[in-house]
């Protein structure tokens, strides 16, 4: 499935993974990559992300609006005050991925993320603390973890998070634009370029 041209007429071909699924190649389109401030869309996609271990992007993609209504819009504050009563009906929620462990580690993290915005002023400023120098990085979409994805893991470990490991923070940080991992020859690079140049990197209050 061909993109866009470049300046001499030549087809470029988006990522790869892009061109299985038309859900996906929305979704490549329009966000992935993209840099993202805001905490509550932020939220979300570290909770998709947990949810996805084990499974494809796919699944949970499709799922997502169903996610959103299920744990209130990923409202930090509002899935901070689940119970255990909010737990069983998620249990029972069959438009979700029905997973005890993870559905309690999205209640847990939304609690710590509570506790980071007192420390570091918001969760998008902790995070993007983390954009990795791009020496680290190798050719786009050969790396499944980094150092500095391991060194996120490791402190929202530290501060209490559950079900975010190294893999699923690259991930995370793959998709919210902390680098742009586009292949070189993908439409969608240059997009993502300029976007990530002229993104105000929020700062810790």
């Amino acid at each position: 499935m061909a993109g866009r041209t470049d300046d001499d007429g030549e087809a470029l071909m988006r990522c790869e993974w892009a061109q299985q699924a038309p859900e996906l190649t929305a979704y490549h389109d329009a966000e992935w990559g993209f840099p993202v401030s805001d905490d509550r869309r932020l939220f979300e996609k570290l909770c998709l992300e947990s949810f996805q271990s084990g499974l494809s992007w796919r699944t949970i993609l499709n799922k997502r609006e169903n996610f959103r209504t299920a744990f209130a819009n990923f409202e930090v504050e509002k899935v901070a005050e689940f119970g255990d009563a909010d737990t069983q009906r998620l249990l029972q929620d069959q438009g979700i991925v029905r997973n005890r462990s993870k559905i309690e580690a999205v209640i847990n993290n939304a609690q710590r993320a509570l506790e980071l915005r007192e420390t570091e002023g918001s969760l998008a400023a902790f995070i993007w603390s983390y954009e990795p120098d791009p020496s680290e990085l190798g050719d786009p979409q050969t790396l499944t973890t980094s150092p500095t994805s391991k060194a996120m893991a490791k402190e929202l470990k530290s501060r209490g998070w559950k079900f975010l490991g190294p893999t699923t923070v690259f991930a995370f940080m793959q998709s919210m634009g902390l680098f742009n991992d586009h292949l070189t020859g993908c439409p969608t690079w240059a997009e993502v370029d300029r976007a990530r140049a002229e993104f105000t990197r929020p700062e810790s209050g």
